[in-house]
């Protein structure tokens, strides 16, 4: 009896045992799969985290893409605007060109273009008449000393025929430009201090012209006098020496545009025109 239930005994206890190991292993796999379940929820969220951050910056990117898109529409809508701006400008200006080109060149009145002709003719060595252009060409070296922007008396004479001649009933419609030009010989020391450069000199013996017309009954609002120095030659200057075709001072007649009010402007295409009197000759300065 005794011998059989501690056969039994020792039966349960290694039942017993054997539960206790298996349980506690359990309990042991159990801890483990809450750590790994924790962990893995934990990666989850900061993922999900994440995700939601791209996403917000996907769309953040998508808004500003739109918002680039409808700048750079607006931008391309504003260059054809200007481009189709520019072109209708270029097309009036060249209308304009057109039209100014294919005015007739109108000659000086008979009374007024036989005189200036007829003084010409009178002192060749001085002057040159071009009848086209309504220009007289004084030579510089006969009417200034050199550096001189002072007329010289055996021009005065001249000048005076030629006031005659533009306060004459038949020239009181023009109005008189006086051009100075110079060769391209360097001013020298004496000279700067009166005038600095050729330009100066170009410019100041005009306004002695325009002052010595003044004097002889020319009205000052008629003239204008200003000067190209060396920069609209004849002809090409000597490398070493002056050139004295170069040396020479021009005095154009154009049609009056003014008549002691300012004429009106018109606009046509972004472009003022004068229509009040349009002038009867284009000058060309350079001859």
């Amino acid at each position: 009896m005794s011998r059989h239930w501690t056969r039994r005994s020792l039966g349960a206890l290694a039942t017993l045992a054997l539960g206790a190991l298996v349980l506690g292993g359990c309990a042991k796999s159990r801890d483990d799969m809450l750590t790994t379940t924790n962990s893995l929820q934990d990666q989850n969220e900061r993922l999900r985290s994440e995700l939601a951050d791209a996403r917000r910056m996907l769309a953040e990117r998508d808004g500003a893409s739109s918002e680039a898109r409808g700048l750079l529409a607006e931008y391309q809508a504003e260059i054809q605007r200007l481009e189709g701006e520019i072109d209708r400008r270029d097309r009036a200006l060249r209308d304009m060109e057109g039209r100014i080109n294919s005015m007739d060149v109108a000659q000086l009145d008979p009374a007024t273009d036989y005189a200036l002709a007829q003084l010409a003719s009178q002192y060749p060595n001085l002057l040159t008449y071009d009848s086209d252009k309504g220009m007289l060409r004084f030579n510089s070296d006969l009417t200034f000393d050199s550096g001189s922007a002072e007329v010289k008396e055996s021009a005065q004479q001249t000048l005076s025929r030629l006031a005659q001649i533009l306060n004459a009933s038949a020239a009181q419609t023009y109005v008189i430009d006086i051009v100075g030009h110079t060769d391209n010989q360097r001013i020298s020391a004496a000279t700067a201090a009166r005038h600095p450069t050729n330009l100066h000199l170009s410019c100041h013996r005009a306004i002695a012209v325009d002052n010595a017309l003044a004097g002889l009954g020319v009205a000052r609002e008629r003239m204008r006098a200003s000067g190209w120095g060396e920069f609209r030659p004849l002809v090409p200057n000597n490398a070493n020496a002056g050139t004295a075709a170069n040396r020479r001072v021009e005095v154009y007649l154009t049609r009056s545009r003014w008549d002691g009010v300012q004429s009106a402007g018109v606009s046509e295409g972004g472009i003022e025109i004068d229509r009040a009197a349009p002038p009867a000759r284009q000058i060309d300065p350079t001859k």
